[in-house]
């Protein structure tokens, strides 16, 4: 087993000799091998271990245990005592997810704080395997068949190669004592099922079932590379990001194979489930306007387009009453600003500034979203009244963008514009004007 521990290395990380390594130890057989395997070789090395203390005196034996382990081999040794339960509480998580977020979380804290380069984890074959069935019943893409990876950023398994069978015989062979954890003889846990029920089957079928998945999961693994590396490259080409908005082209979605996957690939980082995809694929054949929700995304099936963007709690029955000109006031993320211009100023407006008559202007003024049933004389059109639904839809804008179209109405109800789009003909300016008023709203 040494040779081969040291094989491992020489592959995945070959500095392991120069660059300390943080060891989580339980003092379970797994990690207890582990640290052997280091202090035997030399590899510089320091020892961690989390007491949950879930197991009372069992787990205060398992860390006096684990501190003597570290002493005799002269490893540095660091301990944390986190109030898991307490914390899976307030999170809503069980106990044992929350575990391994303190865990992990207070390793890469110890490993940046005293200077290991690494953190190792006894991980091997047989925990591998397991996880890859715990993934298919619970339901996995391309990557969780991959099992448990050699080298994930900073976090290396180092026993990854070897199987429990092996690990027992070392531990026999070397004279090594560890500590029991009684709960890994019970069935409570999913992984334990597996292991006491599922795997033996499946190793009778066969009896190299370790070495035969440590294959396939390297040859799944470089698969899974691959297929990220062209799905990357393929959303970089497509995806079009906007300010607070993602947009996905329909054509160029449907234009390649499997659709459904390359979405997934998209949406899956923003809360949205993979049965939530085919809703949305048979959506592009419907009207356009239909939404789906994620916790922190709404995306909208647009007529080109797949609009993404983060949920709002803005509200559309706010109003801003505006009393007078010569004004700056804050409305919702964005500034209005009211600005008397006098006669034989140069006049520039673009589409979030007008300018206007000013005797036309019956104050207050209100800026508001716009409603279903409102009506207006687009600019350039004298005596003819539009809805503002249509000239949305005449200008092509989707439904998120709808949602954010503010109006400016004057003191009779008339409205002056719509903010963005369209000024009204009513309130321009006429050769006779003599005073007139900037109105811009910008974010």
């Amino acid at each position: 087993m040494l040779d081969s521990f040291l094989t491992f290395i020489n592959q995945h990380t070959p500095d392991l000799k120069h660059q300390p390594t943080l060891l989580a130890v339980s003092g379970g057989i797994d990690s207890v091998v582990m640290v052997h395997l280091f202090h035997n070789l030399g590899l510089p090395a320091g020892i961690a271990h989390c007491n949950f203390g879930l197991r009372g005196e069992e787990s205060e034996g398992d860390e006096a245990f684990v501190r003597e382990l570290a002493a005799r081999c002269d490893f540095p040794f660091f301990v944390t005592r986190p109030d898991v339960k307490g914390v899976a509480k307030t999170a809503s998580v069980s106990i044992q997810m929350a575990a391994r977020e303190l865990r992990y979380a207070w390793f890469e804290k110890v490993r940046g704080e005293s200077g290991y380069e690494w953190i190792a984890t006894a991980h091997h074959a047989n925990d591998s395997l397991e996880t890859l069935l715990l993934n298919l019943t619970r339901g996995t893409g391309p990557a969780g068949l991959t099992g448990i990876a050699p080298v994930n950023g900073k976090l290396i398994r180092p026993l990854i190669f070897s199987n429990r069978a092996e690990v027992a015989r070392y531990a026999a062979e070397s004279n090594i004592s560890w500590r029991e954890d009684r709960t890994n003889q019970t069935d409570y846990y999913h992984r334990n099922k597996i292991r006491h029920h599922v795997i033996p089957v499946l190793s009778e079928l066969n009896p190299s079932l370790e070495t035969t998945f440590n294959a396939s999961s390297e040859r799944l693994r470089a698969a899974n590379v691959l297929l990220e590396e062209y799905l990357q490259k393929w959303r970089e080409q497509i995806v079009r990001y906007e300010a607070d908005t993602i947009r996905i082209p329909i054509g160029e979605l449907r234009g390649g194979k499997e659709p459904g996957y390359r979405l997934w690939t998209i949406l899956q980082g923003l809360g949205f489930e993979y049965s939530q995809v085919r809703g949305i694929l048979a959506a592009l054949d419907g009207i356009p306007g239909k939404r789906f929700f994620s916790p922190t995304h709404v995306l909208l099936v647009d007529r080109d387009h797949l609009v993404l963007k983060t949920r709002s709690e803005a509200t559309d029955g706010e109003e801003l009453v505006i009393e007078g000109s010569d004004a700056t006031f804050d409305w919702q993320g964005e500034r209005l600003t009211l600005s008397t211009l006098p006669a034989g100023t140069s006049l520039h407006f673009d589409r979030f500034t007008i300018i206007v008559e000013a005797d036309q202007l019956i104050f207050p003024l209100t800026l508001r979203k716009w409603r279903q049933g409102d009506t207006f004389q687009p600019f350039g059109m004298a005596g003819k009244h539009k809805k503002v639904s249509d000239l949305l839809i005449d200008n092509k804008i989707d439904r998120f963008e709808k949602e954010k179209i503010t109006v400016l109405l004057n003191g009779n109800g008339e409205i002056i514009w719509v903010v963005g789009v369209r000024a009204d003909e009513r309130f321009k300016l006429s050769s006779d004007s003599k005073v007139a008023i900037m109105i811009s709203l910008n974010p």
